[in-house]
């Protein structure tokens, strides 16, 4: 059985259903441990579309695809595989701070990125992850709360605003693009990690994921990603409506798994909101009331 060695650093994050973990292993050097699925797990892991697939980031990585990218790029990484997973090797990066605006712009230059078609690239990410919500009973939690009325109008409306995305244009997108997997600059783009969900999805979707991690507001950062989409790609209000819902159902997704882990302990819910496992998320939650009201409209 693969195990690290004692002397490594286990570095936070890197915790999934197939990540056994991450570590330090030396000056300048990250190993990152993916575990092959077993019997009994979650298909989606054996899925190679799924946004869940387990070897996406060693499929990326062999393929050099990212390494040459444009608006986001990756790193060469080693790959060894055995009976049991797979190890990856990789560069360690100290990071540097990024304008919301610049990582934007770069996001929508990603967007114009040739994947070429390659058979393991995710697909439908919202879509999985809603499915996961509706497995566990939805937004249960926020039908406690005073937002109950505006969750259940959108959950009941998944199925359309999921349509509405599927018809959008669809486009590269890294899946993933928070602080944690924005390194820093790297020539007119940045140095980005964690490629286990890079794929294709409506045109927007990663600035409504970035929208949710960065200070600035949502329309200066649609006007920072239009900058960088490439011409005739997609119009100005496709990018504007993949990015709303996006935005909208996943901060809503992320308030419910705080709002759901806090419930389970003593005391009235509204008395956790403050709580600082909880109100990130409700803080979240009220900056992007803009684009939840642009979709009840």
């Amino acid at each position: 059985m693969w195990q690290p060695e004692p002397d490594w650093e286990r570095l936070p994050g890197g915790y999934g259903t197939a990540t056994q973990g991450v570590w330090r292993a030396g000056p300048g050097v990250v190993v990152k441990r993916l575990t092959a699925p077993l019997p009994g797990d979650p298909a989606e892991l054996s899925d190679p579309e799924s946004p869940g697939w387990w070897r996406r980031e060693a499929d990326v990585a062999l393929s050099g695809v990212v390494e040459r990218s444009d608006g986001l790029r990756g790193d060469p990484v080693g790959v060894e595989e055995d009976d049991a997973g797979v190890t990856l090797t990789l560069p360690f990066h100290e990071r540097e701070p990024l304008s919301g605006l610049y990582v934007a712009r770069s996001l929508g230059r990603f967007a114009g990125t040739d994947l070429g078609g390659r058979p393991w690239l995710a697909r439908s990410q919202l879509r999985s992850r809603l499915a996961r919500v509706a497995y566990r009973g939805g937004w249960r939690t926020l039908a406690r709360t005073s937002v109950a009325d505006v969750a259940e109008h959108l959950w009941s409306h998944r199925a359309e605003q999921l349509a509405r995305l599927d018809a959008l244009p669809q486009v590269s997108q890294h899946g993933d693009p928070v602080p944690g997997n924005l390194v820093g600059p790297a020539g007119e783009g940045i140095l980005a990690l964690d490629w286990g969900t890079l794929g294709t999805g409506p045109v927007g979707a990663d600035l409504g994921y970035w929208s949710l991690s960065a200070r600035e507001e949502f329309e200066p950062l649609l006007e920072a990603y239009l900058d960088g989409l490439p011409a005739g790609l997609a119009t100005a209000d496709e990018a504007a409506s993949g990015a709303r819902i996006t935005a909208a159902y996943t901060v809503l997704t992320r308030a419910e798994w705080a709002l759901a882990r806090a419930a389970d302990g003593d005391g009235a819910l509204a008395g956790k909101f403050r709580h600082p496992s909880v109100a990130p998320y409700l803080l979240a939650l009220q900056r992007q009331f803009p684009q939840i009201e642009a979709l009840l409209a």
